[in-house]
Order: structure tokens, then sequence, then C-alpha cells
């Protein structure tokens, strides 16, 4: 199955995000922690929730582009069947 760019694009961001995560936590500890340990747990805890924000974001967006695709897929379907059904009707009307 071939994959749109968006798509690609989609899990780049994402996997960059992850590591975004990882790293901003330790620097975000390591860089407030001379001002001792609960000021550092909640500035981290602050930017850990803004990050997983992120990755939430592109989780949606990623979810909104797959119902996306069932609904072109469905209405692709409703389409073909609207069309094999009007000949019947006009053959039954006459």
């Amino acid at each position: 199955m071939k994959r749109s760019t968006f798509d690609a694009l989609l899990s780049f961001l994402g996997g960059v995000s992850w590591a975004f995560v990882i790293i901003g936590v330790w620097v975000t500890f390591q860089s407030f922690i001379f001002l001792g340990i609960v000021p550092a747990l909640m500035f981290t805890f602050i930017f850990l929730f803004l990050a997983l924000f992120i990755i939430l974001i592109l989780e949606i967006m990623g979810m909104q582009r797959d119902r996306h695709d069932a609904v072109m897929k469905q209405t692709a379907l409703l389409e073909e069947i609207k069309a094999s059904l009007k000949p019947q009707e006009l053959s039954e009307g006459e």
C-alpha cells in the first residue's frame, strides 16, 4: 500500500515529536535543577504537558485523514450503487 506524502510527513513529525519529548524532558529538568527538585519537576511537567499536546494534535490529524479516506471510499461505493440502480429504475418505469 502506497502512503501519501501527508501520511509520511505525519509519521516523521510524530517520531520527531517523541524524540523532542524524551530529550526535552531531560534538558528541562537539568536546566531548572539549580532551583531545586520541586521547581525542576514542575517545569518539566509543564514542558511534558505541552509536548504531549503537540503529539495529540498530530495523532488527531492522522485520525481525521483516515476518516476522510474512509468517507471517500464509501462515497465512491454509494455512487457506484446509485449508478447501477438508475438503469433498472428506468426499465421498470416503462
